[in-house]
């Protein structure tokens, strides 16, 4: 397999390649439904008939550069809520359409020395939501948390989170409008009414009417211009496909770099400036509280910190569907959106074919029904083909370990990021 690969699509950050992104994969859905109807049966080449030589696109140059960081003085990126009110309001999927994650953040971060975390059992974690705006009659709870981004070494500032909560909602309609709040109404502490759209239900015939893709997204002005068009063409999902804030790039003192490498070349340990994390999650509320984002990890994600933990920051802000799709870790995992069965896996953690990941996935990829999920999409950060120099072949052990077991079930699409330069 190794001379051909998977159509796959790698993900730079901008406003046009999006554009096509949407306008490719809503074409892919509409083809998949007339392929479920019998017509244009012969017409489209499905990697069952492949392996095919692989297609690349010239990267245009022009794309490159002028990635400037919203400030924290941007009034989008400033807490804007008192208290223990609710902020920082996100929507995730669950493996079916039955179910969502509500996520949202309480309490205000710290950062510096001598740190005192909150205390997550201090606010209980409720969403009250149903179909009318004027009825929200039903009720869930969840659990909260609280990390932290600690270094061992003087100088280095230290960050504990607001309050996390994940809040997972049950025995929804498919292709359905809820309605919700969210936080403790006991203090009272609760948020403005929001609403999201469930994925239509699994069948040949039922598909969202449009997926947002996006890759390395950061949070600069040109952030802003792709969250803005892709808010314009109104996407029922987003998928994010790795590196999310780029915290790593700043030392903890709030200096940012291009090149962290470059720019602080003798920092004793790979420091991250936590609170672009929570910036992030207020430029995106507005978007994330009503459209589903389903995330994977990219290597801005890795933020190694005390003790060599890492990661800490991505596992607990997003709510992941891992348990109700088999999954032992937060990594990798699984779920439908109609027609389309999604595998998100981990570029950066074990994927050899002893591990957890690689036997999760085969047991996961011989559970799925192509007549009810006739496409197949996987999803993960690190292309495994790329003549970028920069990453040129950096998956390659990745792509070794599971690129035989993707053709043989007929993986039809592949989306990673990771190739940019904006």
């Amino acid at each position: 397999m190794a001379s051909s690969s998977l159509p796959s699509i790698s993900l730079p950050v901008n406003v046009f390649e999006l554009n096509n992104i949407l306008s490719l994969v809503l074409t892919l859905t509409i083809t998949s439904i007339l392929l479920a109807n019998g017509a244009m049966a012969m017409a489209i080449p499905t990697t069952l008939d492949g392996p095919f030589k692989p297609v690349t696109i010239p990267l245009d140059e022009s794309f490159r550069g002028n990635a400037i960081d919203l400030p924290d003085t941007d009034p989008r990126v400033q807490r804007t809520v008192e208290g223990f009110e609710p902020e920082q309001i996100s929507v995730s999927l669950s493996s079916a359409h039955d179910s969502v994650w509500i996520s949202w953040i309480t309490g205000e971060f710290q950062i510096g020395n001598n740190l005192k975390p909150l205390d997550p059992k201090s606010v209980v974690s409720v969403v009250r939501y149903g179909t009318r705006r004027s009825q929200l009659n039903r009720k869930a709870t969840g659990r909260s948390l609280v990390y932290s981004q600690l270094y061992p070494f003087l100088g280095l500032q230290n960050y504990t989170s607001g309050i996390i909560h994940h809040v997972r909602l049950t025995g929804l309609k498919p292709d359905t409008l809820y309605h919700y709040q969210c936080g403790d109404p006991s203090i009272p502490a609760m948020s403005g009414t929001y609403c999201f759209r469930t994925m239509p239900d699994s069948s040949s015939t039922s598909y969202p009417s449009r997926i947002a893709i996006v890759g390395d997204v950061g949070l600069t002005y040109n952030t802003t211009s792709t969250v803005s068009h892709m808010i314009s063409n109104r996407p029922d999902l987003i998928l994010l496909v790795g590196d999310v804030t780029y915290a790593n790039l700043y030392l903890t003192n709030g200096t940012g770099s291009d090149c962290y490498a470059c720019s602080f070349a003798n920092s004793p340990i790979h420091e991250t400036y936590q609170p672009r994390w929570d910036y992030w999650g207020r430029y995106m509320q507005p978007v994330l509280s009503k459209v589903p984002i389903m995330v994977v990890e990219g290597n801005h994600e890795y933020e190694e910190q005390a003790e060599n933990r890492t990661f800490v920051a991505y596992t607990s802000r997003f709510a992941f569907p891992s348990k109700e799709s088999g999954s032992l870790s937060k990594f990798y995992y699984s779920f439908n959106a109609g027609g389309i069965h999604f595998l998100m896996l981990a570029a950066y953690v074990s994927f050899d074919k002893s591990g957890d990941q690689y036997k999760w996935l085969e047991e996961d990829l011989a559970n799925v029904e192509r007549e009810v999920t006739p496409w197949l999409v996987a999803t993960w950060h690190a292309p495994w083909y790329s003549t970028y120099k920069a990453h040129y072949r950096e998956a390659e052990c990745m792509r070794v370990a599971m690129e035989d077991l993707l053709y043989k079930y007929g993986v039809d699409v592949v989306f990673n990021g990771h190739v940019s330069e904006s």
